[in-house]
């Protein structure tokens, strides 16, 4: 769920403006997974401007603190989350932690670097949810270390019943800072798209593994 409509409104208007979501329903793009999609959204654009990264660094700080009280550490999902995460663990004064796919294959083979002690309180950040499936598995990894995981934040989520069901199942609670339907909302409201476009917005999210133009 997102933390707060406001907080949605203005993610997601800095998300538009800037190109991090771009919203094509005429010529849509093809996700790694294969899927066609009238969206897509690289959030790791939000480093690259000063003014929009550091709104959504203090945003995600208050609302940690506030949902799960102050955590012991910060995790954040590679490869899109570590910029962000790194930057909310330095603003609450926290260490920071990442979390890859998958372990090294040489060396100490961590999944999890950083310095983590068994039975520290984690949030997790990630910067996009699709199905959840990538992030869940760091979770799974960060449980494996020992972590207690008070919840997982991302910037963005598509909404998907595929994700939440995912999510349920996990017993993780996830929150962030902007969604699908608000940003369609918005969108509709500030000429980003017309009321055609968002019919066919809409359809996909139903079906997004199966929607063609």
């Amino acid at each position: 769920m997102i933390f707060n409509k406001d907080t949605a409104e203005k993610t997601a208007e800095l998300l538009l403006q800037i190109n991090a979501i771009k919203l094509n329903p005429k010529n849509p793009f093809t996700w790694a997974s294969g899927w066609q999609s009238p969206i897509y959204c690289d959030n790791r654009l939000i480093l690259s401007f000063p003014a929009i990264r550091n709104f959504v660094r203090e945003e995600f700080s208050k609302h940690i603190e506030k949902e799960y009280g102050k955590p012991d550490v910060i995790a954040g999902v590679a490869t899109g989350a570590i910029g962000i995460g790194m930057l909310v663990a330095e603003y609450m004064g926290l260490p920071f932690v990442y979390v890859r796919p998958e372990p090294k294959k040489h060396g100490r083979q961590n999944q999890v670097e950083g310095f983590l002690q068994k039975g520290q309180n984690v949030v997790v950040v990630e910067d996009l949810i699709s199905t959840g499936n990538s992030s869940l598995l760091a979770v799974e990894a960060l449980k494996e270390a020992g972590a207690n995981i008070k919840g997982m934040v991302a910037i963005f989520t598509y909404g998907f019943d595929v994700a939440k069901e995912n999510f349920k199942n996990a017993n993780i609670e996830l929150n962030t800072l902007a969604d699908y339907n608000n940003l369609l909302e918005l969108a509709v409201a500030k000429n980003y798209i017309s009321e055609i476009e968002l019919k066919t917005l809409q359809e996909w999210r139903v079906s997004p593994s199966t929607w063609k133009v």
